[in-house]
Formats: C-alpha cells, structure tokens, sequence
C-alpha cells in the first residue's frame, strides 16, 4: 500500500486507528531510547552551547531518515531476502547461515557500536584519571567536531532507524499511520532529550551504565545479524534492574554528601 492509499484509508472515527498510531508510537520511542542514550552521550564532548543543537539535528535527521525508508517500504521489506550464504556457519535453526542486506547492516552497525561504545569507556577512564587533558581537548574541539559528532550520531540513527521500520511493518500496514507515529515519537524525544542528557552526564557512574548498556544493545544487534536469538526482554530487564539499583546508589550518595556537609557546618 502506497502513500495515497494509506491516506485514503485513514479513518480517525476508527478506535483501531488510534490503538494502532498509540501503539507504535510508545514502541517508537522505547526503541529510541538507546538512540538518545547515544546522543547524550556523544554531544557531550561538545562545547555546552554547541550540545542542544547537535542532539536536534540528530534526532532531525532521524526523523527524516524513517520517513523516507517508510517511503520506500517496498525497497526495505526486500532487504530481507538473502544475498550471500555462509556454508561454514550456521544459525540457531541448524541452516547454513544466509545473509540479507538488513543482516548485514545490523552485524556493520553492531560491530560499529560495541566499539564505539567501547572507546568511549576508554576515554571516560583516560579523562577521569586526567580531567586537565579533557579541558584541553574540550577547549579545542568545538569547531570540526561539531560535524563529526553529527555524522555519528546520523550514522547510529540510520542503524536504529531500520531495526525500528522493519518492527513497525510487522504491527501496522498503514504507512500513514508509521509516519505520524515516528514524527510525534521523534518531536517527544527532542523535548526529553536535554533532560536525560544532563541527567546522564551529570552523573559518571551513569555514563558507565549507559555505555555499557549500548554495547549491550551492539551485541544483540550482532547476534541478530547472524540469526541467533536473544530475549530483548531479559536483556532489558536487567538492563533496567541495573538502572533502578543505580539510582538508588546516587540518591544514597547525596544523602551522605548532605549529612557530611550537615556535620561539617555545625
């Protein structure tokens, strides 16, 4: 079903149409939020007022990136067809191993996140134990990395972007439908952004925890791409579990932090 058939076919007087757009727009922006989690994390490295405008042209650019491979829905349901066959491996059904074009994006992007997310712990760990080398880098960075930071961050989006359309074309096949749920889940994303950014980077012990969750979210993208199962749902509630004792250890923190100021001044 085409762009104008898809809008013929829209009836908001349908209860079915509004449980569908709610639907996909709350799984649109679960699945973003890893997208988000890398955003924050990335735009960090920029100069503060330099940070918001990197986070909007990103998830801009995302948005716009979804709603042309919706476009093209055609196109991509074809990605899945296979194009090469590994004889020597096999996946979790016994089969040699066939790969589409969608596999091979999901293993390149897998890979390119684990590693990614890999040095950015390096460089949180370098920095921490040398915050005068992050002042410098910082103090030079703003003017080329700013597009840098930018190309990643397109880079990560069209990786999340195709995992989130071949998701969304298995739970709706109005096209129209797909298109203002990803516009309003991206323009949600936008408003929180700033906020789980400064959450996120305020506190290192989350960045940590964020990092290790997007290579996490690199491994099942990985194994995804070699047809191997992996339960989203044990991997997200552990990840989730993780979060919540977290929190807690940061709330405990600033507890102490207060009774020993407290004591201090008296």
């Amino acid at each position: 079903m085409n762009l104008e058939e898809s809008i013929a076919h829209l009836n908001f007087a349908d209860p079915q149409v509004w449980i569908s757009l709610l639907t996909l727009t709350f799984l649109e922006i679960v699945l973003g939020v890893d997208n988000i989690i890398f955003i924050s994390i990335i735009s960090d490295k920029l100069p503060g007022h330099q940070q918001r405008m990197a986070r909007n042209i990103g998830l801009g650019a995302a948005m716009l990136f979804r709603v042309c491979l919706l476009l093209m829905i055609n196109w991509i349901i074809g990605l899945k067809d296979p194009v090469v066959t590994i004889d020597w491996f096999t996946d979790d059904t016994g089969a040699a191993l066939a790969l589409s074009w969608k596999d091979i994006i999901l293993l390149c992007g897998g890979i390119f996140l684990v590693g990614k997310s890999t040095l950015e712990i390096h460089h949180k760990m370098q920095h921490a134990a040398n915050p005068a080398a992050e002042t410098q880098s910082t103090a030079g960075v703003a003017g080329k990395a700013l597009m840098l930071v930018i190309l990643q961050i397109i880079l990560v989006d069209a990786i999340f972007s195709l995992d989130s359309i071949l998701t969304a074309v298995g739970l709706v096949d109005n096209v129209a439908i797909m298109i203002i749920a990803v516009i309003i889940s991206m323009v949600i994303m936008m408003i929180f952004a700033g906020a789980v950014a400064r959450i996120i980077n305020r506190h290192p012990t989350l960045q940590m925890l964020a990092l290790s969750f997007l290579v996490v979210i690199g491994v099942i993208l990985v194994a995804e791409g070699i047809h191997q199962h992996v339960s989203k749902n044990i991997i997200y509630s552990c990840l989730a579990f993780s979060l919540v004792v977290e929190l807690l250890n940061i709330n405990l923190r600033k507890k102490q932090e207060a009774a020993t100021k407290k004591q201090s001044e008296s």
